[in-house]
């Protein structure tokens, strides 16, 4: 008989960590735990949108931050159960944040000539999403090699964004959110590919430095999006970068204030 969808074990992806090793409820114990921690820094990255004001923005600013709190909680059922139904979540959820992002942050300098409106770009990203939606019940471990190589074209939007700016700091912020970005994506491949030489030596918990590695990239690049955004949507502020509580601490929390008069990219 087919196993039941929301069974532990029923994903079809299993991480190089063994299963039930420190616990009889948590299939995968460290990636569990550190994906409350990509949670925990998850409720950080929308603060950024606190600086964003006016009606206009409340929805694009509580759709992005409950998509993204959405996608930590989905990844901590999912590496809890190793069930089929947290694997799809756990996958949907980023496809689903992308979307949202895409939607509502892209900008419109970018769009395809036969696009004429945000509100045209908004059905095609949503369009795009529902089919790539059904097309994943069909595949779900080959989700997550698509959604990692989306990054790509994330950072080939910074780069040409980057070429318009002269603010050194954005250029730095951006730096430190690449590097984050490779150390995660090298862990998650590690992981995958190299599982049975982790586990000969004792340490396959790749993935869950993936979690962290990830999730502190997101808090670069949350800002640096904002930080663009404004630049494009309200040109009468000048976007400032800041980092709390302090600079001079080890770790920062990055968020973009909103200064008067002119830009400076």
């Amino acid at each position: 008989t087919m196993p039941s969808i929301f069974s532990y074990q029923s994903a079809e992806v299993d991480w190089c960590e063994s299963n039930f090793e420190r616990s009889t409820v948590i299939a995968e114990y460290y990636n569990t735990v550190n994906g409350t921690t990509l949670f925990s820094f998850l409720l950080l990255t929308p603060l950024n949108f606190l600086v964003l004001e006016g009606a206009a923005v409340w929805q694009v600013k509580h759709s992005t931050a409950l998509s993204l709190l959405l996608a930590g909680i989905f990844s901590v059922y999912f590496h809890m159960t190793l069930s089929y139904v947290g694997q799809l979540l756990d996958e949907l959820s980023i496809l689903w944040t992308l979307a949202v992002a895409y939607s509502f942050w892209y900008p419109r300098v970018y769009f395809p000539r036969f696009i004429k409106s945000r509100k045209h770009f908004f059905w095609l990203s949503g369009i795009t999403t529902v089919i790539s939606t059904l097309m994943s019940f069909i595949k779900p471990a080959f989700n997550a090699y698509v959604l990692n190589c989306i990054a790509f074209h994330l950072l080939y939007l910074t780069w040409l964004e980057l070429k318009k700016c002269n603010d050194k700091r954005v250029h730095r912020m951006a730096a430190v959110m690449v590097v984050w970005w490779v150390l995660a994506i090298s862990s998650w491949i590690s992981d995958r590919w190299l599982c049975g030489l982790w586990q000969a030596i004792n340490f396959p918990y790749f993935h869950s430095f993936w979690h962290v590695l990830i999730a502190m990239s997101l808090l670069y690049c949350c800002p640096l999006v904002i930080y663009f955004d404004v630049n494009y949507e309200m040109p009468s502020f000048k976007p400032k970068l800041g980092y709390w509580p302090s600079e001079s601490w080890p770790v920062v929390v990055p968020y973009i204030a909103l200064e008067k008069p002119h830009k400076q990219c």
